[in-house]
């Protein structure tokens, strides 16, 4: 069985942010060589999150205002975890949206249904941060 680890780096210019990383993990695949098996795609910070979803403007826009609805950003003070921090609100976006994925891959692709691709979901950036790709299979 063949394994493949890879890291993918993030700076979003904004707090919040929607990214579609499917050519990345895709690209990811492709080097890894596994034409059956899973990949696993996981953000590697308690403040992002990875999920799969339609790629349109208006469904992320939905998802931001919802997001900030169920925990909005400010006031800070609102959140007890808010101290030398002011990211509680990301925290608990994060938990609403998912910190991963698992893909089958058949034929050396992403095994998805119509319009599924993968997303990174940014809840407290403008600094650095990872995502793992992970893939194992023959």
């Amino acid at each position: 069985m063949k394994s493949c680890r890879k890291e993918l780096l993030f700076h979003t210019k904004t707090r919040r942010a929607f990214l579609n990383i499917t050519p990345l993990v895709e690209q990811a695949l492709a080097e890894s060589g596994v034409r059956e098996g899973l990949c696993l795609v996981n953000a590697m910070h308690i403040t992002a999150s990875v999920f799969i979803n339609d790629d349109e403007s208006g469904l992320h826009r939905d998802f931001d205002r919802w997001l900030e609805k169920l925990a909005p950003e400010k006031p800070y003070s609102q959140y007890d975890h808010n101290g030398y921090e002011d990211n509680a609100d990301a925290h608990l976006k994060r938990s609403v949206m998912g910190r991963e994925v698992v893909c089958a891959v058949t034929a050396g692709k992403l095994d998805f249904g119509p319009w599924e691709q993968i997303f990174y979901g940014e809840f407290d950036g403008m600094r650095d941060k990872r995502v793992l790709v992970k893939v194992i299979g023959e």
